[in-house]
């Protein structure tokens, strides 16, 4: 990895990096599982998310001056109420929340050990903020036979599971968005993953 850059950005700081941080996630996003066929208008409006939160977090993975990857957090009280509501229906304090949003890389730099880079960094910063008792992250949920599924397709949920996270089906949302191979937006499943935040420091 000693060619790749690691640099953590919160709030303000992340405004520079948002038009690339938007490229990133459409490029990335198009793949398995997600599918998603976004516009760059859509990403710099969501991303002013992490701008409006100063107790964000972007983990910015840099080639020389080229954004290869990039892993967001926040607390949760500061995304929608959509994310919140899977939470307050189970008697949890979104409060006591620091929801790990997203973590992108290009395929080239897999493998390289930027994936743990990026929870840890997330982890790290959520522990630093004190007042947050979970972390907690939500994936897309896909049918086997999906046919745009890779034939080489790998779930992550070994890995999530080794980071300590541990899947909740009973928390779930349904999110909308364009799939590549779709005319019009449809409804998507996700679950979410918890970890407490004590376990971050193992």
């Amino acid at each position: 990895m000693s060619d790749i850059a690691i640099k953590h950005l919160s709030g303000n700081s992340v405004k520079p990096w948002i038009p690339d941080l938007a490229r990133l996630r459409i490029t990335v996003f198009r793949d398995f599982p997600y599918l998603y066929d976004g516009t760059t208008e859509y990403e710099e409006n969501y991303l002013q998310t992490y701008v409006k939160s100063q107790d964000s977090i972007v983990v910015l993975a840099l080639d020389g001056d080229k954004v290869i990857g990039a892993s967001t957090g926040l607390p949760m009280e500061d995304e929608t109420t959509e994310f919140q509501q899977p939470f307050i229906d189970s008697g949890y304090e979104p409060g006591k929340i620091f929801y790990c949003a997203e973590s992108v890389l290009l395929k080239e730099y897999r493998g390289r050990g930027v994936y743990k880079q990026f929870f840890t960094g997330r982890e790290e910063h959520a522990r630093n903020l004190g007042c947050f008792d979970w972390l907690s992250f939500c994936c897309v949920q896909r049918q086997a036979d999906h046919p745009l599924r890779p034939t080489d397709y790998v779930p992550l949920d070994a890995i999530w599971t080794k980071f300590g996270y541990v899947k909740h089906p009973e928390l779930q949302a349904s999110y909308d968005w364009k799939d590549v191979d779709q005319a019009d937006e449809t409804a998507h499943d996700m679950v979410f993953w918890l970890k407490p935040i004590q376990e971050s420091q193992a």
